[in-house]
């Protein structure tokens, strides 16, 4: 928990719209306050013997001239993004969130308790940044190392960032969820204030920046922060776009300026990444527990204590499930946010709340009892992938073809094998294996598979919206495309074979290396654990295949894994009950009625040709008498049937019609003698013939009742 009492706090300035404040009260009042395109800070006034602070405006701050490393580039269309295709739909990003853990290099043995507060303070001021892009910024880790480096810090800013992700890929990942992680060092490099990788806030393997704090303004480096978070949320530099600043300089600028605005440019990149899902992970809400920041009701984060937080009264007005004033649900209310709820409901278990992307990735679903989607979950790395062509590698199926499609276009694909081996062996920007001290790296032969991707069969040179530079060598009857995106050493280059490609017979791409596969440690056998039903996903469970149950697919079931959450909800039988009624009583009947109708005259025939020849005969008075074989007598007695009706009777000129309406009357009762008897042999009903179990005529006898009148 935080020291002093948790001291640090977020809010805004009533009655003025976009404004935001992050607040710290742990030695004196001292913080960020945001409102109409201007930014104030607010801190202890130094020597000062009667607690006077001291208030001004942050672009009055002057410092000295530093740069994000991050290379920008000049986009040749201001709606594109230089990682994903542009998408024109409008998506309106309420609520997102971006769980950061930050790394600090404890400099000069400082109070750890002193270090804490400070980075809790950035982080709160972070927070107060994204808050007018309704993105939420929320501490979940907090690591000091105060004894040693865990990672070598010698060598240029992009060689320390390569290697604090592979750190965190294989140290922090599993430790703690979150979307990114931040190394603070107390460290320059030149006039590089920060580098990041560029839209990969859910990635394992590159999620992650370094930030150089080499100065003592807490203010002023959290905008440096925020300017690398946003590399990782899918921001690219302002520089050169025609970017909409309601101040000179926004956070993006590529120069450190200390701004604490973003702009027009930054919003549509985040709004692109999301489009193109490459958010994923940040619709995962952080539980009460994980945030490391102080509780307080109002602040739009539920912490510990609270079932909701909807902001303040004004903003909970809309807001059906949460109650403003005690942050908890309102009467009658399950829940009040997350995927799984809907109208203060909790989804039905087996819904999907996060779908499957890729043939290796995996979909997650709602339990039923809680408002949160389960953790995202993939196919192990290794998992082989396009019938064997390929391996899975984090949710991906990596294959050259696929890649060369994403940059070329549908029908590009990969390039022969001599492309790779005699582009990638030049050592220059259209062809190598990565970089060294020395600059671009020749790719050996054995791992040229694993340097710049070689394509043919291109009919587009326009990629992502931008022009980048492409390189067409001929070789061997063939036209090898390659391309440079001037993205430079800091950032992965799309142009790159992507890492977790299969190289060889048991090989794949690591580091611009062709390794054995055992590298990605895929162990699983799924003929012996999953019961060849099933595959092995990230955290090493069968996922099921449907018919079979987890954790181990041997026995029924309805398919998923402990991980993914129920793909089917047995509380809810409506589906299952209008299914058995659909097949085992409306299209029985149904065929039945058809069969009926399509026999209707050989039914006659069979059934009802002996019992009218040996029937009673009718007799008529008018037009003379018919006789007993059913012939007209030319007599004109008149002489009734011993059970004569009132019809028989009459003698007026209508009693012929009154005769046939008889004879009609009399073949429909027996043509439903003969339709209860054939009911009967075709054994198709338990049911009574008059009756159903409710006492009501069934349907069958309707059928059958119409069929015998036509």
């Amino acid at each position: 928990s935080l020291s002093q009492g948790h001291c640090h706090y977020s809010g805004y300035i009533e009655d003025v719209e976009g404004s935001s404040a992050a607040l710290s009260l742990c030695s004196g009042l001292r913080g960020v306050i945001h409102t109409e395109g201007t930014s104030f800070g607010i801190e202890p006034l130094e020597g000062s013997t009667s607690d006077e602070h001291l208030v001004y405006r942050l672009e009055d701050v002057k410092t000295g001239p530093l740069s994000c490393g991050t290379p920008h580039f000049h986009n040749h269309d201001d709606e594109a993004s230089p990682r994903k295709p542009t998408d024109s739909h409008v998506h309106n990003i309420t609520f997102g969130q971006a769980g950061s853990h930050l790394i600090r290099f404890n400099y000069k043995k400082r109070n750890q308790t002193a270090v804490r507060e400070e980075m809790v303070q950035i982080a709160n001021y972070v927070d107060s940044m994204y808050m007018a892009l309704n993105i939420r910024i929320v501490l979940v880790g907090l690591e000091i190392w105060s004894v040693q480096n865990f990672i070598n810090t010698d060598g240029s800013a992009g060689e320390v960032l390569g290697r604090f992700t592979q750190w965190r890929e294989k140290e922090l990942v599993h430790r703690r969820r979150h979307d990114s992680a931040q190394l603070i060092i107390n460290k320059g490099f030149g006039g590089t204030a920060g580098m990041a990788f560029v839209g990969t806030a859910c990635s394992r393997s590159h999620s992650g920046g370094i930030n150089s704090f080499t100065n003592n303004n807490v203010m002023s480096f959290a905008s440096i922060v925020a300017h690398e978070l946003g590399h990782n949320l899918g921001m690219n530099h302002d520089d050169g776009r025609n970017c909409k600043c309601d101040v000179t300089h926004c956070i993006m600028n590529s120069g450190a300026t200390g701004s604490h605005n973003f702009s027009s440019c930054s919003a549509d990149d985040f709004e692109k990444m999301i489009l193109n899902s490459g958010g994923r992970c940040l619709l995962n809400i952080p539980r009460p527990d994980e945030a490391y920041s102080a509780p307080f009701c109002g602040n739009k984060l539920v912490d510990v204590g609270e079932e909701c937080d909807c902001g303040s009264e004004e903003e909970c007005e809309k807001d059906l499930c949460c109650e403003p004033k005690t942050c908890k649900l309102r009467s009658g209310a399950q829940c009040a946010y997350g995927v799984c709820c809907k109208n203060c409901r909790f989804l039905p278990g087996g819904t999907v709340c996060r779908s499957s992307t890729d043939e290796c990735d995996l979909a997650e679903y709602c339990n039923g009892s809680s408002a949160l989607c389960q953790n995202d979950v993939f196919k192990q790395d290794g998992h082989p992938c396009k019938q064997g062509q390929a391996y899975c590698y984090n949710g991906l199926c990596q294959h050259y073809d696929t890649q060369c499609q994403a940059i070329f276009g549908t029908k590009a694909k990969a390039a022969p094998e001599l492309c790779f081996k005699d582009v990638n062996s030049k050592g220059d920007r259209f062809g190598n294996c990565g970089y060294h001290s020395n600059g671009f790296k020749k790719c050996e032969s054995r791992n040229a598979m694993c340097g710049k991707l070689q394509c043919e069969n291109v009919q587009s040179s326009v990629i992502f919206g931008i022009k980048p530079s492409i390189i067409q060598t001929p070789i061997a009857g063939t036209t090898c495309w390659g391309v440079d995106f001037l993205l430079g050493s800091d950032v992965p280059d799309p142009g790159m074979v992507n890492e977790g490609t299969k190289c060889g017979e048991n090989k794949v791409c690591l580091n611009f290396e062709c390794k054995s596969a055992e590298v990605l440690n895929y162990d699983c056998d799924v003929e012996r654990k999953c019961h060849s039903h099933g595959v092995c996903n990230s955290n090493k469970n069968c996922h099921c295949e449907y018919g079979w149950a987890p954790p181990f697919c041997e026995a029924s079931g309805y398919g998923g894994s402990v991980d993914s959450g129920p793909t089917w909800n047995d509380k809810d039988t409506s589906t299952r009950d209008g299914l058995l009624v659909f097949f085992f009583l409306v299209l029985p009947l149904l065929a039945l009625g058809l069969y009926v109708f399509f026999k209707r005259n050989e039914l006659k025939r069979r059934f009802f040709r002996k019992k009218r020849s040996q029937g009673p005969s009718v007799k008529c008075a008018v037009g003379g008498v018919e006789d007993e074989s059913g012939g007209r007598s030319l007599s004109p007695t008149y002489s009734p049937p011993p059970a004569a009706n009132s019809c028989q009777l009459s003698i007026k000129p209508r009693d012929g019609h009154c005769c046939e309406r008889n004879l009609r009357s009399q073949y429909i009762t027996e043509c439903m003698m003969g339709a209860r008897k054939l009911f009967s042999q075709l054994n198709t009903s338990h049911l009574s013939p008059t009756k159903d179990v409710y006492g009501n005529t069934p349907i069958s006898l309707i059928v059958l009742r119409f069929l015998c009148a036509i």
